[in-house]
């Protein structure tokens, strides 16, 4: 009896041993790009600053999922290389209030190896702009080379599914588009 006991644990502990989580941080070489139109012309805002962690599960070496992804930017660091249009956007998204543009993995609804170290994952999260936080789904490719994560992809929003009033320039004879579109290549280190 006592040494199917032992054996039991050992078994377990072999099992919980396998599984482990990985942590990642974001490095500063990573590139978000917010794209958008306007009645003139298309722009584009560089975040300059970002910072943000990302969790990987593993079994026996393998890589299972992803258990977290967190991303935040603060709202000033968007710059286009214009001030007046960097001003207007500052406006728009409330800045001297709400400082970060947030987003948070909540939940990987499929995760799939397509080879060559490279994932492609269906999550959903919660992004915040501007005070206003709001459930999207995110579809994005990973890969994982030792001990970096790169992760890649898009995603179309409306600003005023924010509460962001698209910004207006020369007294409302330039209008941008409610739609933006965010386009990450976001790299992660142990």
């Amino acid at each position: 009896m006592r040494s199917s006991i032992s054996i039991a644990l050992l078994l377990f502990l072999f099992v919980v041993g396998t599984a482990q989580s990985q942590n990642f941080k974001m490095q500063s070489s990573s590139d978000i790009k917010v794209e958008g139109t306007s009645n003139i012309h298309d722009w584009e805002l560089d975040a300059e600053q970002k910072s943000g962690s990302a969790v990987l599960e593993s079994e026996d070496g393998k890589i299972t999922g992803l258990k977290s992804l967190q991303v935040t930017i603060p709202a000033e660091s968007l710059k286009s290389g214009k001030g007046g249009m960097d001003k207007n956007t500052y406006k728009a998204l409330n800045t001297k209030k709400h400082k970060n543009i947030e987003f948070n993995l909540e939940q990987v609804k499929d995760f799939q190896d397509a080879g060559n170290n490279n994932y492609k994952v269906k999550g959903v999260g919660t992004l915040k702009i501007a005070g206003a936080t709001k459930q999207i789904p995110l579809d994005f490719t990973m890969n994982v080379n030792g001990n970096k994560i790169k992760i890649s992809g898009e995603k179309t929003l409306n600003m005023t599914d924010f509460k962001v009033d698209p910004p207006t320039a020369m007294f409302g004879t330039i209008t941008t588009g409610e739609e933006v579109t965010v386009k990450f290549t976001t790299n992660f280190t142990k």
